[in-house]
């Protein structure tokens, strides 16, 4: 399976209000926190891909959970393979990881407000020591990206953005490049 998101930075309030106005679902607010871990034997920089352990906080409780993110898969969109499963405990995965010669690169922690808005996910992103984002994102077979994008890119238009303003670079990419 595929994730394709557009991201693009944008102020909430207009968004929400949008959201508001095209019926979109309030699917709750999460607190976030990302490791990113780099890998022993690659440059996961050079190779565009990810690792990471993401401990989650909602009103329901925690949960976390380890993603490996492929390398982009189009210019059009940040569409990439990505697969993810549950962790019973971060801190105990942390340390399997080590022992194999991954260490942690950088954490990113982001407050976001998800919306259903027909099949996509739109999450209103306020990420520490970057600001505010807006993404729109489905999961989709590899035989689906192209029409997925246009819709994602479609949504985005309905909220009033422009998908031409995307921002193709990771959170993770961004903070980095801020240091």
């Amino acid at each position: 399976m595929y994730e394709v998101e557009l991201k693009l930075r944008a102020g909430h309030e207009t968004v929400r209000e949008r959201l508001s106005t095209l019926g979109a679902e309030n699917a709750g607010a999460v607190t976030q926190v990302d490791t990113y871990y780099d890998a022993p034997h690659r440059d996961f920089a050079e190779t565009d891909e990810a690792l990471r352990i993401r401990r989650e906080e909602t009103a329901d409780g925690s949960t976390t959970r380890v993603t490996y993110k492929g390398p982009l898969v189009e210019t059009a969109s940040k569409s990439r393979r990505e697969v993810e499963t549950g962790v019973g405990d971060a801190d105990d995965f942390d340390s399997i990881l080590n022992a194999l010669g991954f260490s942690p690169a950088a954490v990113v922690e982001k407050e976001r407000d998800r919306y259903r808005l027909g099949d996509y996910t739109v999450t209103l992103d306020t990420v520490t020591d970057l600001g505010q984002f807006v993404e729109i994102e489905r999961h989709a077979p590899e035989a689906d990206l192209e029409t997925t994008r246009r819709g994602a890119a479609d949504r985005l238009r309905d909220l009033g953005l422009d998908p031409d303003e995307q921002i193709r670079t990771s959170y993770l990419g961004l903070l980095l490049d801020s240091q």
